[in-house]
This record gives C-alpha cells, sequence and structure tokens, in this order.
C-alpha cells in the first residue's frame, strides 16, 4: 500500500466538485515534492487544463473553498500551484503500520506489473534486461563495470513493480579473436592456470598471442610498402610478392581466420575448447557477479545466435528494400529518416555479417522466445549511434512490434581505472583493493572494530557499497571519477555513510531491546516532535520515490532520497532518544526508527547494496 494514494484519493475527492475537473485527471496531477516545506503533495493548477480562468486565480479560489479536513490542512496556495500538508496524527497512523507489517514489501507496487490491472488473471508483462556483457578473455573493464551496476538496479527496480523480469547476459564470445585465442592457448596456455584463474589466464594468452601477431603484422605492412617501391621492377616484385604470400599464409591472423572457419563449420575439436574457455569463464564471472547481488536468468552471447536468424534479417532487409548493394557490400540508408543516424553497413564485401545483423537476429531470436513487453540494452553512450541504427533497421524491415518495445538505457565513461602503467584492471582487483583501503579506514577506530565479529567481510561488503555508491551517485549519463579515497570515506554522501547510518539503526534497535509486538502496539501519538513528524512524512514518500525512479530510470532518484532520509536521522538522535526515555515514549520512537531502518534496507537491496548490521 502506498499511503501517499489515501490522501491522492482524499483530495481528490474534496477537489472534483470544486475544480469540475475529471478525478481521473485531478488524481494524476497530485505530485510528490522533493522537499518538505512545499508541502507534502502538490498540485499544479494548469494541469487540469480548466480553460477561461488564468490558473493563479483559479489556484486562489480553489484554495479558499477547499475545506479543512481531518487528514490535510488547509492548502498553501503559491502561485499557481495548491500544496498540501498532511496532518501528523493521522499520517503516523497510517505510515509507521505499514511499514511495519509489510516490511521489505513496503515500496512496492506488484500491480504496475500486470498486463491488465483490473484483470490480474492475464499475468504479467515480461521484460528482458540485458546489462553487463563483458568479451571472454578480455578484462572486465569500467563500461562493464557501469553496465552491471544500473541493469541490476534495473532488473531489481522492475521485480519490485510487479513484471517478470528476465536478466541476460549477451557475452561477446564469438569471432575471429577465439581463432587467434585457441591458436595461442596451444602455444601459451597452462592447464592449471586455466583452471586457477580463467580470465586472467586467458587474458595473459590473448596478449601473448598479439605480440607475435603484431610482430608480423608489422612485417607484412613493411614488406608490403617495399613491394610498392619496386613495382616498376617486376623481376623484383615477383620474388617479394611470393615472400608476402607466404607471410600472410603462416601468419596468426591467417591461422585464427582459418580456425575461426573450422568453428562455424561446427568441428568438434575447435568448438570443445570454445566451449572449454566459455564455460570456464561464465563460472567465474558468476562469482564475482555474487560479490555484487547479481545474477542471471540467462547467460547469452554472440555465439547464440543461429546463423539462419542472420540470414533472415538479410533476406527480409532485401525483400522490404530496406537495404541495398553499395560496391559489393550491403548497407542500409537511414539519411532519409534523419541525418544522425547515416548509412548502416549490415554485410561486408567478403560477406561477412556484423555485429548490426546479429543483433537484429538476436532481437528477432528472443522475441520468438520470450514474446517480450519490453527490452533494455544497459549499454554505454558511445554505442548511441550503434543502438539507434539498430532500432530503426527493425522498424523499417517491418518489425515494429520488436522495435516498439525496446530501449537503450545509457551511461558515461568512468576515469582513472587504469594503473599508472596504463595496464588494465580486472574487475575482482579492483573490488580487492578498495576492500583493502576500507578496511583500512575502520582498523583507524580501534573501539569501534574491535566490536566488529567479522572485519574482513565487513569491510568488503562496505568496498563493494563504496564502488557502487559512487557509481550511483549522478545521473548515468555523466562521466566520473574512479576515486579510491573520496569513496571509502564516512563523511560526505558515501557507501560507507549510508552503511554507517543502516548500522546505527541496527544497533539502537539491539540496545533498546524491545520485541515486534510491542512496536506494534506503540502509542504513535507520542511522536509530536518536529523531528519525528518530518521523518514520519519523508517515509511516507518511500513508494512514491520507487514509482518515479521507474519513470526516470535513475539510480540517483532512489540514492537521494536515502541520504536525504538519512541526513533527517542523524540530527534526530540527541532529540528522539530510545534508550532512558520513559517506556512508551521509548517504544513509540523505536517504532519510528525501526520504520526508518526497514526503508532504508529497502533503498539498499533496491540498489543491489548488502545493508550491514555491526562496522
Amino acid at each position: 500500500m502506498n499511503p501517499f494514494d489515501i490522501y491522492r484519493s482524499h483530495i481528490t475527492e474534496i477537489l472534483a466538485p470544486i475544480t469540475g475537473a475529471d478525478a481521473k485527471v485531478i488524481y494524476g496531477a497530485l505530485q510528490w515534492t522533493q522537499t518538505l516545506d512545499k508541502g507534502d503533495l502538490i498540485l499544479p493548477v494548469p494541469a487540469l487544463r480548466v480553460k477561461g480562468r488564468k490558473p493563479n486565480e483559479l489556484a486562489l479560489e480553489w484554495g479558499e473553498r477547499f475545506s479543512e479536513s481531518p487528514l490535510i490542512e488547509k492548502p498553501v496556495v503559491n502561485g499557481t500551484f495548491l500544496q498540501f500538508f498532511f496532518k501528523p496524527e493521522g499520517l503516523q497512523k497510517i505510515v509507521l503500520p505499514s511499514i511495519l507489517n509489510n516490511k521489505a514489501h513496503y515500496g512496492r507496487n506488484p500491480s504496475l506489473g500486470l498486463r491488465d490491472p483490473a484483470d490480474p488473471s492475464k499475468g504479467r508483462k515480461r521484460i528482458i534486461v540485458e546489462f553487463s556483457s563483458p568479451n571472454i578473455a578480455k578484462p572486465f573493464h569500467a563500461g562493464h563495470l557501469r553496465s552491471t551496476i544500473i541493469g541490476g538496479f534495473l532488473a531489481n527496480l522492475y521485480e519490485g513493480a510487479g513484471w517478470e523480469v528476465i536478466r541476460m547476459n549477451y557475452l561477446g564470445d564469438w569471432g575471429k579473436q577465439y581463432g587467434l585465442l585457441a591458436n595461442g592457448y596451444k602455444k601459451f596456455g597452462s592447464e592449471e592456470k586455466l583452471l586457477q584463474d580463467p580470465i586472467g589466464h586467458l587474458y595473459e594468452v590473448y596478449v601473448e598471442i598479439n605480440k607475435v601477431k603484431t610482430a608480423e603484422d608489422d612485417k607484412i605492412k613493411a614488406l608490403r610498402d617495399e613491394i610498392k617501391v619496386k613495382s616498376g621492377k617486376p623481376e623484383d616484385a615477383t620474388v617479394l610478392e611470393e615472400e608476402l604470400t607466404k607471410l600472410i599464409d603462416d601468419s596468426e591472423d591467417e591461422k585464427a581466420r582459418k580456425y575461426f572457419k573450422q568453428m562455424e563449420d561446427g568441428n568438434s575439436d575447435a568448438l570443445a575448447l570454445w566451449r572449454k574457455f566459455r564455460d570456464l569463464s561464465i563460472d567465474k564471472y558468476k562469482k564475482t557477479y555474487g560479490r555484487l547481488n547479481i545474477h542471471y536468468d540467462d547467460y547469452s552471447g554472440e555465439s547464440q545466435v543461429k546463423a539462419e536468424s542472420m540470414e533472415g534479417v538479410a533476406r527480409t532487409l532485401e525483400e522490404t528494400g530496406t537495404s541495398k548493394n553499395s560496391e559489393g557490400a550491403v548497407i542500409v540508408d537511414l539519411t532519409p529518416h534523419s541525418k544522425k543516424l547515416g548509412k548502416a553497413l549490415v554485410k561486408k564485401r567478403d560477406g561477412a555479417t556484423l555485429y548490426l545483423t546479429r543483433d537484429i537476429g538476436a532481437a528477432v531470436e528472443r522475441f520468438d522466445k520470450y514474446h517480450f513487453d519490453k527490452m533494455i540494452y544497459v549499454v554505454a553512450s558511445q554505442q548511441d549511434l550503434h543502438l539507434a541504427q539498430l532500432f530503426k533497421i527493425e522498424e523499417l524491415m517491418g518489425r515494429k512490434d520488436i522495435s516498439e518495445k525496446c530501449q537503450h538505457v545509457n551511461f558515461g565513461m568512468v576515469l582513472g581505472m587504469s594503473t599508472r602503467k596504463g595496464t588494465v584492471r580486472f574487475l575482482d582487483d579492483i573490488l580487492k583493493d578498495v576492500g583493502e583501503k576500507m578496511h583500512e579506514v575502520m582498523r583507524a577506530n580501534k573501539d569501534k572494530y574491535k566490536q566488529v565479529e567479522n572485519p574482513e567481510q565487513v569491510a568488503d561488503i562496505v568496498g563493494i557499497t563504496a564502488v557502487m555508491v559512487q557509481d550511483m551517485s549522478g545521473k548515468r549519463i555523466n562521466n566520473y571519477e574512479f576515486d579510491i579515497i573520496r569513496m571509502t570515506s564516512f563523511e560526505g554522501d558515501t557507501g560507507p555513510y549510508l552503511q554507517y547510518a543502516h548500522a546505527r539503526l541496527c544497533s539502537i534497535s539491539r540496545k533498546a531491546n524491545l520485541s515486534p509486538s510491542s512496536l506494534q502496539t506503540a502509542d504513535l501519538s507520542l511522536l509530536t516532535e518536529p523531528h519525528a513528524i518530518l521523518l514520519v512524512r519523508m517515509l511516507a514518500q518511500w513508494p512514491d520515490v520507487v514509482q518515479n525512479t521507474l519513470k526516470t530510470q535513475e539510480p540517483v532518484t532512489v540514492l537521494t532520497y536515502l541520504f536525504q532520509m538519512t541526513h533527517r536521522l542523524s540530527s534526530s538522535y540527541d532529540v528522539l532518544q530510545v534508550v532512558g526515555s520513559e517506556e512508551e515514549v521509548k517504544k513509540a520512537r523505536m517504532a519510528l526508527y525501526d520504520g526508518a531502518r526497514q526503508v532504508l534496507n529497502n533503498g539498499m537491496k533496491l540498489l543491489g547494496l548488502t545493508p550491514v548490521e555491526r562496522m
């Protein structure tokens, strides 16, 4: 239950006869406020679309005619807005029992995910969230980290709203580079190292074989340049051309092409080694994702897209006149629809298909398999053009049933994550560094450190929180600087501060030593202090915050609310003391703090964090 919905219905009931506006329009126009000094709900008068009078005149008249009620004070008129303030007594009796009874479900609204809210038997809407999508044998870089954090959050958000969520990881697991990797493994690989650290070892192999390939490529380029110089002397050039042909035939690049061709042709030995790399990498990824509270329903990948799907896409593009031949290649000219979209290459001159063809094929396969109502691609903003081309081509080839259900949720870059030498960082190494730094910060407070039973585990959880909160602290599209000192600080709006706020509420609960049943019977009318009233008003906002986040799709919407709420909490502790208070007051205040702890816990879990109880 959303407490605000009770008040929306109540205000609508009073306003409908006063304004003459449709009740549904009034209800939908009542908005929650960012700051409580503007009220608990606010009505922008122009939103009711009443003609013939100026909105500010209507606001004054309606404010005057709105009679005070048991739930709401007389509205405050502010220009073209009506500001509504809830009466504390009624709000406390609605909000706190709702939180204490619903617990983890407070703030969720499963009816939002129903295909037809009036008939639940029609089932839930289905959404695919494709996120993370790293390349096997390459480091899990900052872009993948952002995609993982944001995608995990969106999956949680839609699940809480009652959607059936399919979490999909579309791995970069196909292409000529896997031929190069397989041949490299035969030269530089170690079975022992592969089993111990598959992703790290495959990357080492990839680096080594690429060194060989680069040296060969340099030789081939130099020889080609020499042939150009001697093109006037055919007898000299012929010898060099024979040498060039041999160099190319014996090159790692050519061997990789041939190996990948074997994979495409279904050679069992070639596929067995590739499958081994893939399976071991996925097992390793699962452990890393587990630390971030992430799981997947479908480990898909480029390799899983069927050849016939891509052939079908190429055929449809041709039959619908969407694609055309251009100097041996196949392109889709999107400039008539938007100059920004340009011309998209769907097939090279040599007949090789590209990511675009594969992605269209993947979308069609997913639609046939899952019959999704929505599909979100959580991919960096560098891919804005690629995704825009993908959706437009799907539409032009007659698959608007797919394209209109697809959305690209993009994000900016993480700066400063490479080492001094400019080498890459693996996610596990990053999390390890942050966990160690967090441990160091915790050790600085010796008294508190002694009270923590498993400090290294707590440091690891708080360190992961630090990384995730820094990532979610701004709008998705913004770039940010990876700053290990700032993110592990307890000062300011950081992950450790959020964890500390939760641990402190747990500590108050332990010291109060009151049973849940005693909190259910607490006399909430004793919460008369301004600090208590403001905190209850904030807790009432949580379901609306979640609902608003479905519109913004921004983790910072939730995070901003949680920080505002925890700041309100920290200013209340001296005024609203629990231990040492008269018994009934103690119970009422503990009910308030337990409600705050539950909302903070719900918010942190929605973001993908693991709340700690001691630190």
